[in-house]
């Protein structure tokens, strides 16, 4: 292939926040294409649309990516722009790029089917730094100076908290000579602090949120594993046949079966010190009861009624994903840049297929026992009404805004 994949990987993210200045990882990763000490923000724009390329930034609960898709001849070119947007940025336009993030923040608080996600974090994780929005708040966001900003990143955005990940049609001796030369000896300091590890408190909480929707937008939750527990494989096996797909459970017994909803699925996301399982699902109000039964039946059944033939046929399903998205070059970079970052064992292709294939049948079961108990899990909506939502979580300690 002719294109080339890469990203800087920095350990930063929300988790890392103290709650007075929570959303400054994600104002950061605004700012940094502002402009630097080598490049204005309309060089950085025509740079990468002259090449032909993409470039973009994200933040999450643990790091901060900065990536870029572009063809091979440009390498030494977006390497150089990149490493200087992330090691020297001016942070410049602080005020304007305030009212941007704003904005942004507004625009997040009209998208129920996106909020949902973070108040069922907030709710399951509570207090712990992993129940806090990635974006920040205005009251937060507003009381963010330059000082501050500069300071934090100084903090954070140094050499042993900066992985560099590529993958696509390179050389990887070329790749460590420009990383050696762009964040060489001199640019960062010592090691950024580490943020403190602990499990959240077991909770069984119901939330609503009052918006003008049409539909009712729920979540429901509990607190899972760590990233580094060796059944995470088991586990992806288990979600995946709930409802990771158009075959899985959910998915057939409420949208093909019923046509009750148009989206519904389920999901984990696995962090240092513990993760989450979740299912989510839209809703008109005449339908919400019927939706919320029927995810708490398969939730209550699951552990008994999961077969061998459905394990193994999930698992042939999560192989056969893995195989293809290791055709792309950006897949590629993202699974190296992450483990690296995150501390986990970079497997060859054979290596992945091999632990979702050693999953076995108990293995699953004993999983489902001890994250799918409905009695642990929370619930959140985001609906017109409380009424309905609150019909349906009795039983749940309860509390809406």
């Amino acid at each position: 292939m002719r294109s080339i994949a890469l990203g800087f990987w920095i350990g930063v993210g929300s988790r890392h926040e103290d709650p007075t200045r929570a959303g400054i990882s994600h104002l950061i990763e605004h700012l940094i294409f502002k402009g630097t000490t080598d490049y204005s923000a309309w060089d950085i724009a025509r740079i990468f649309d002259q090449m032909g390329g993409e470039l973009n930034a994200a933040t999450s609960k643990e790091y901060t990516l900065v990536h870029a898709r572009f063809l091979d001849a440009h390498l030494d070119e977006a390497f150089a722009v990149m490493a200087d947007m992330v090691v020297r940025p001016l942070m410049a336009e602080l005020d304007a790029e305030r009212e941007v993030v704003l904005e942004e923040v507004a625009l997040y608080e009209d998208s129920p089917s996106d909020l949902i996600h973070d108040y069922l974090a907030e709710t399951v994780f509570w207090e712990h730094p992993l129940g806090r929005q990635i974006i920040g708040t205005a009251e937060t966001l507003q009381g963010l100076d330059e000082a501050t900003i500069k300071a934090y990143h100084q903090q954070h955005y140094v050499n042993p908290a900066i992985v560099v990940a590529a993958a696509g049609n390179l050389r990887h001796e070329h790749v460590v000579e420009l990383a050696r030369k762009h964040f060489g000896p001199g640019v960062g300091a010592a090691d950024p602090p580490a943020p403190s590890l602990r499990l959240p408190k077991a909770r069984h909480d119901a939330y609503f949120m009052r918006k003008e929707t049409e539909q009712f937008h729920v979540c429901l939750g509990a607190p899972a594993m760590s990233r580094e527990d060796p059944r995470r494989f088991a586990l992806s096996v288990l979600d995946t046949a709930l409802g990771g797909s158009s075959s899985s459970r959910l998915f057939q017994e409420i949208r093909e079966k019923r046509g009750l909803v148009y989206s519904v699925y389920s999901y984990t996301a696995l962090y240092a010190d513990t993760g989450l399982v979740a299912i989510s699902f839209g809703s008109r109000p005449e339908g919400l009861a019927e939706v919320m039964e029927l995810c708490t039946t398969e939730l209550e059944r699951l552990p008994e009624t999961l077969t061998v033939e459905e394990i193994e046929r999930t698992k042939e399903q999560i192989k056969g994903q893995i195989v293809l998205s290791m055709e792309s070059p950006s897949a590629r970079m993202n699974r190296l840049g992450r483990s690296v970052l995150l501390g986990l064992e970079i497997r060859t292709l054979d290596g992945m297929l091999a632990q979702i294939e050693a999953v076995d049948y108990d293995a699953v079961v004993a999983l489902a026992h001890e994250f799918y108990d409905v009695a642990t899990w929370s619930a959140v909506c985001v609906g017109p009404e409380s009424e309905p939502f609150q019909a349906t979580v009795s039983g749940y300690s309860w509390d809406s805004e």
